[in-house]
């Protein structure tokens, strides 16, 4: 009996522990420009239209992270 309970708590944590690292998902953050407003923002996915730009070394790791780039990025802050 004990043999039975010991090889399903395993289980349950080896299914846990699978599952948890295949929700772990790394996560970019960019700071883009707009080509026709010319207003920078942070989005989550990396841009694939003309319409808008990485700005300079644009990614980050934390949305905080780039929301702090975007306020020291030259071309962000002179409009």
């Amino acid at each position: 009996m004990k043999k039975v309970l010991l090889a399903s708590v395993l289980t349950v944590f080896a299914i846990s522990s699978a599952a948890a690292q295949t929700t772990t998902v790394s996560s970019e953050f960019y700071v883009v420009r707009d080509t026709t407003t010319k207003k920078c923002m942070v989005v989550d996915k990396k841009p694939t239209s003309s319409t808008t730009t990485i700005v300079d070394n644009g990614t980050f790791k934390t949305k905080t992270e780039a929301e702090t780039g975007m306020k020291t990025t030259k071309v962000c802050t002179e409009n």
